[in-house]
C-alpha cells in the first residue's frame, strides 16, 4: 500500500485503516480509501498495488506465511471424507496460485472462487459458484474468515460464517457481522465444526 501511493505522490493512510479493507478487491478498497472522492484514481491505484506485490514477491525471502495451525487444519480436513475444502478470496486468481505453489498446497481445495471472476465481497457470489462447483448446500457449507466482509458474505448466501479472531478484523466486528462464533485460534476450528455437525444431525 506504501509503494502504492508514493507512485502517485500521495500519503498512505494509517494502518489501522488499510486493515480496515483487508479482504476487499483493489478497485473497492481504493474506493473506500478515497473517502468516496469520485476523481480518486482507484483502478490506477490498483494497478500500482498489484506492480509493487508482484515486486515485493520476486524475492525470494519475501513471501505470504500461513497462519499458525493453518496447515494443521487444512491437511487434517483434507483427508476426512465427509469435507470438501475450497477457498473464495478477494485475491487475484494469479495470486492465488502463487500462493498455493509456495505452500505447496495444490489440489487440496476442490473449489477456488477468486475477486477476477466475481464481485467483490460482501457479494455473496463466490460463495454461491463453490457451493454450486462442490454440490454442497448452504446448511452444510462453513466459511472460516477474518473480516466483516467474510462474515456479511457467508450470511448473505445462506451458509454459516465463523471469525477467526487472529486475523485483520477485531473478534468484536466479527461478531457484529454476524458470525455464529469468534475463535481464538485456528486448532478451535475443527471442534467448532463438529459442533456445527451435532447441531444439525
Amino acid at each position: 500500500m506504501t509503494m502504492a501511493y508514493a507512485a502517485h505522490d500521495r500519503p498512505a493512510p494509517p494502518r489501522e485503516t488499510i486493515l480496515s479493507v483487508v479482504g476487499l478487491s483493489l478497485p473497492q478498497a481504493f474506493a473506500v480509501l478515497s473517502g468516496a472522492d469520485p476523481e480518486f484514481p482507484a483502478t490506477s491505484f490498483a494497478d500500482a498495488y498489484k506492480q509493487a506485490f508482484f515486486q515485493l514477491n520476486s524475492d525470494p525471502g519475501q513471501g505470504a506465511p500461513l497462519f499458525p495451525g493453518a496447515r494443521e487444519v487444512i491437511e487434517a480436513l483434507s483427508q476426512r471424507s465427509d469435507v470438501v475444502l475450497g477457498l473464495a478470496t478477494g485475491k487475484s486468481r494469479r495470486g492465488v496460485d502463487r500462493m498455493l505453489d509456495l505452500h505447496r498446497l495444490e489440489g487440496v481445495f476442490a473449489t477456488v472462487q477468486t475477486a477476477d471472476d466475481h464481485p467483490s465481497k460482501p457479494a455473496p457470489d463466490m460463495v454461491f459458484a463453490a457451493m454450486a462447483e462442490t454440490g454442497a448446500s448452504a446448511a452444510a457449507t462453513v466459511l472460516l474468515g477474518d473480516t466483516t466482509f467474510d462474515m456479511e458474505m457467508t450470511r448473505a448466501a445462506g451458509a454459516v460464517p465463523i471469525g477467526a479472531g487472529w486475523g485483520y478484523h477485531p473478534a468484536d466486528e466479527l461478531s457484529a457481522a454476524g458470525a455464529h462464533i469468534v475463535l481464538d485460534e485456528f486448532a478451535g476450528f475443527l471442534p467448532a465444526i463438529e459442533r456445527l455437525g451435532e447441531a444439525t444431525t
